[in-house]
């Protein structure tokens, strides 16, 4: 027994560990991109898998794959799609500039277990990774196809869904909170007063329109490569093979994919991924605005603004006993800023294509994925352990709007600017209240002082 089996290929012998299912294009790959340690994630090689039984179907009705092979080649993806041979996929995502290495991993590894399940070894290549599973197809369509079908599986399933989840969150405590009165507050500066639901009402619009912005990006992202092999002209593809394919997609999925109206764009330009990961980098800004103004009313709680109290999840120092930091907020903002390094390197590989293929397919596809996946669980986190749980200081806050010189702002209409701006000067130099030196400097009475002053009703309707 030896724990090496030899398999060749057109540069010569390549070792291979004996029970590995990839064959000698991946163990190439292994060799030749040993640079971040980093393979693609589970739901990019489960899309592959799903593209390779779809090809296989297609081939088979299409009179191209004979029906024992598209029987073992299906099955074997289908153990892909569900996670079994993950192991199998360690080529880096550093690789050949169009995920050639990846490609091919996956056809090997379908192949060779497709050849395991119909009583054969792996290597023996009676269903061939090229000849078989990749009948019809060329990297060139199929992972740009994979970005796509994988972008839209997360977004649809996981980022769409956490986000809708947040903006609940929100919505929830801006119909609870719409009873405190807070101190506005423009470039950090005391302003006019504001009520706590307005100000979450804010929040909850911007993951609405998050939402909306990345629903929007679907039917873009719908658009499959699949069926231009090469170059985009269908080359060795039969001519209903991409329709067909996507429409098994479809099926599979139950997310409304269909064959591309132009395989020249669709292979040659990432404009959809691009897209996407701008609308994904838009949602990090919101999630960062969000957290930054929790993390400020959260400051203190005896030297900050002490608007709220956010969950106390851990203890926030090794030296000082009993102190609590913002983590939640802190941790999300972090992801949004890897977000947005993500879309930078998505917008300068997006610049790569070069005549009929762009050639940083594979860093564009972890990116992306990756800003996804960690958003969708930064949504999550922020609305169940910072949005769900803070507690509302209704005294302070209170107290705090009553003490706020700006309050003045109602009276400026009837007794003119400058007379206010005197007024409130006055009454922050010598600690007083609003209504106290209004009614030494004005003719208005106390009944009216108190109307105009009411915080409440300068928060409108």
């Amino acid at each position: 027994m030896t724990d090496f089996r030899i398999e060749h290929d057109a540069l010569g012998e390549v070792s291979i560990p004996a029970d590995a299912l990839y064959g000698a294009q991946t163990q190439r790959a292994i060799d030749n991109f040993p640079l971040s340690g980093t393979a693609f994630p589970r739901v990019f090689i489960r899309s592959l898998g799903l593209i390779k039984k779809a090809a296989a179907m297609a081939n088979e009705d299409l009179g191209m794959l004979d029906a024992a092979k598209a029987a073992a080649i299906t099955a074997a993806a289908d153990e892909v799609i569900a996670g079994r041979w993950d192991t199998q996929f360690p080529v880096d995502i550093f690789q050949s500039g169009s995920g050639t290495s990846t490609n091919m991993n996956a056809n090997e590894v379908i192949a060779n277990r497709a050849i395991q399940l119909s009583g054969g070894a792996p290597g023996a290549k009676t269903i061939h990774p090229n000849d078989h599973v990749n009948r019809g197809q060329s990297t060139n369509d199929v992972i740009p196809t994979a970005i796509h079908v994988s972008a839209f599986i997360l977004a649809s399933e996981s980022l769409l869904p956490a986000l809708r989840h947040l903006h609940g969150a929100l919505i929830k405590r801006m119909q609870e909170l719409d009873d405190v009165v807070k101190t506005g507050r423009t470039h950090l500066m005391d302003a006019v007063p504001i009520r706590m639901s307005q100000e979450i009402s804010g929040w909850a619009h911007q993951i609405r329109q998050a939402i909306e912005r990345i629903e929007s990006c679907l039917p873009r992202l719908a658009m499959l490569a699949i069926g231009g092999t090469a170059v985009g002209t269908g080359i060795n593809a039969h001519p209903e093979f991409g329709k067909r394919v996507a429409a098994l997609l479809a099926a599979e999925t139950g997310l409304p994919f269909e064959e591309t109206g132009n395989h020249f764009t669709s292979q040659a330009a990432v404009d959809t991924a691009a897209e996407l990961s701008g609308h994904v980098k838009t949602a990090a800004l919101s999630l960062i605005k969000i957290c930054n103004d929790l993390r400020l009313m959260n400051s203190g709680p005896v030297a900050g603004l002490s608007e709220i109290s956010l969950p106390a999840v851990q203890l926030g120092s090794s030296i000082m006993p009993g102190k609590t930091n913002p983590v939640i907020c802190e941790a999300v903002t972090m992801v949004c800023v890897q977000v947005i390094g993500n879309d930078t390197a998505i917008t300068i590989g997006s610049q790569c294509g070069n005549f009929e293929v762009n050639i940083m397919l594979p860093l564009i596809a972890h990116t992306l994925l990756q800003s996804v996946s960690i958003l969708a669980h930064a949504a999550r986190l922020l609305a169940d352990k910072a949005v769900a749980g803070f507690t509302v200081n209704r005294e302070h806050i209170a107290e705090l709007v009553g003490r706020n010189p700006i309050l003045v702002t109602a009276l400026s209409p009837i007794i003119g600017y400058d007379k206010a701006a005197m007024i409130a000067r006055k009454a922050f130099a010598e600690k007083r209240s609003i209504k106290d030196v209004a009614a030494e400097m004005t003719e208005l009475t106390s009944e009216e002082l108190d109307r105009l002053l009411d915080p409440r009703s300068m928060t409108g309707k």
